[in-house]
């Protein structure tokens, strides 16, 4: 006699079941750059691929268990070439498709007794940036619109979390591939449990491990290609050098002197070096006020030792200084400016009021 199983019990265990099988499989990560759109998911077959062409340019990439997302690759391909075939080849686009797949998948999931295991993401690359289109599909049919970039399967949230911090408009494929490896890594660099490495991936992905394929916006007829070979380890290298360079790194105590312990906040240098640093009114790093340079401007140092008490009407004492024989002239009986000479009498210069200060002479 079969037991009464409410509908909300059985879509819930349907749900639990897909989604617990789902979390089982790797990250993939698909995100738009200026030349295109990029894929990439870790993949050690080199037969077996995750990452497929459905059109023109139109692109399928999947997770989960490979024999359900296959046979939904492969009718998705008749799908478009029936489409197009009878109509126009302009009329298969990429919503068209990912309707399709979300009524086939909301089928399965409410008829049949075992949900397919599988998340897709549709894309298809536009003649711009504005008209790329990105669409990620889940087990039940439901149909998502991801601008600018998604991750899907295994540890997605925390793959997306730190994909957005790095994703911007208008990236280079060297960038875009970076941000897309740093992401993947996210997981396995989050966790230290040894069971991490079954749902996360590595830190250093090397070429033979992953599997890269692009929709080139500048090519006319099919526009999906696979990046493999010396290629994408070319393009590996930089990307690991461009994402290392956007990476802020701490600053080297090293250079700077004794003073960048007490003004840099890292606690590196020790206290008796913090305590024994002179006290100065200027910043120990950055422009100093007023300034532009961003070189701090070292305290006013006297130019010269000498000092000699000189009275405002005594006009003849001629003191020394490093400016040479100094020398005030008057007029109408009032003391006026000082002046340098190599000699008395031959006036070279005028002598500010800020050079005097300094030798210690009074204006």
């Amino acid at each position: 006699m079969p037991f009464y199983v409410s509908p909300e019990q059985l879509m819930r265990d349907k749900a639990d079941y897909a989604r617990k099988g789902v979390a089982r499989s790797r990250s993939s990560v698909v995100l738009q750059y200026a030349g295109g759109i990029l894929m990439v998911t870790p993949n050690v077959s080199s037969v077996l691929h995750k990452i497929s062409e459905l059109y023109d340019r139109i692109a399928f990439a999947a997770v989960g268990r490979y024999n359900e997302y296959e046979t939904l690759r492969k009718a998705g391909v008749t799908y478009a070439d029936v489409t197009g075939y009878q109509f126009d080849r302009g009329d298969v686009t990429a919503r068209g498709v990912a309707n399709w797949y979300a009524q086939t998948l909301g089928g399965i999931a409410t008829d049949s007794s075992k949900p397919y295991e599988v998340e897709i993401v549709v894309a298809e690359v536009g003649t711009q940036p504005d008209s790329d289109q990105i669409y990620r599909i889940t087990w039940d049919g439901s149909v998502s619109d991801e601008p600018g970039f998604v991750a899907f399967g295994g540890q997605a949230d925390q793959v997306a979390a730190l994909l957005k911090e790095r994703f911007s408009d208008g990236m280079s494929l060297t960038e875009a591939l970076g941000a897309a490896l740093d992401a993947l890594a996210a997981p396995s660099a989050g966790s230290s449990s040894p069971s991490a490495a079954s749902n996360g991936e590595p830190a250093g992905l090397n070429a033979a491990q992953l599997e890269v394929a692009i929709l080139d916006r500048a090519r006319a007829h099919r526009t999906f290609r696979r990046l493999r070979g010396p290629r994408l380890e070319e393009l590996l290298a930089e990307g690991r050098a461009a994402s290392a360079a956007a990476t802020p790194s701490a600053p080297d105590d090293a250079g700077s002197g004794p003073a960048a312990g007490s003004g840099s906040g890292t606690g590196s240098a020790p206290a008796s070096r913090q305590k024994s640093a002179p006290p100065s009114d200027e910043p120990p790093t950055g422009p100093a006020p007023g300034s532009k340079d961003g070189i701090p401007k070292p305290p006013p140092a006297k130019l010269c030792d000498a000092s000699v008490p000189i009275a405002h009407s005594a006009r003849s004492i001629r003191p020394k200084c490093a400016f040479g024989t100094l020398e005030r002239q008057s007029r109408n009986g009032r003391a006026g400016r000082w002046f340098a000479s190599d000699r008395p009498g031959a006036h070279s210069r005028v002598v500010s009021r800020v050079l005097l200060a300094g030798c210690g002479f009074p204006d």
